[in-house]
């Protein structure tokens, strides 16, 4: 308990943006076409919450081993992540109780929080 992980900086491309929408069949204009985003209101388009749950599993499982099990994930967006920015996730074990540990995960742009939440994982 205490344990904090080793950080995580994911730059944040173009590609990466529309390339995870697309890959989670969200089709959201806000996702890939940066003129309706705009016109949305958003500085830019933005990672969605699907590609922001699957990093923080990821960031997880690459720091404790792909044979972990991840029994659950619990995340709430905060700033969005746009382009040219870059996503730094951090992480620390809040507790271990009867093999499962649950670390407390954030994922910080120039913004702020993007993603903050728990993974709860048995090794």
């Amino acid at each position: 308990m205490g344990d904090v992980l080793a950080p995580w900086e994911l730059p944040i491309t173009p590609t990466l943006v529309v390339s995870t929408a697309i890959a989670t069949r969200d089709f959201q204009d806000v996702h890939h076409d940066r003129d309706l985003a705009q016109g949305h209101g958003s500085k830019d388009i933005f990672l969605n919450i699907l590609t922001s749950n699957g990093l923080v599993e990821r960031y997880v499982t690459d720091r404790l081993g792909h044979d972990i099990d991840v029994l659950g994930i619990a995340i709430r967006l905060g700033a969005p992540a746009h382009p040219y920015d870059t996503l730094t996730f951090t992480g620390t074990v809040a507790s271990v109780e009867d093999g499962v540990a649950t670390i407390d995960v954030r994922g910080a742009v120039s913004l702020g929080d993007h993603v903050t939440g728990t993974v709860r994982v048995r090794a």
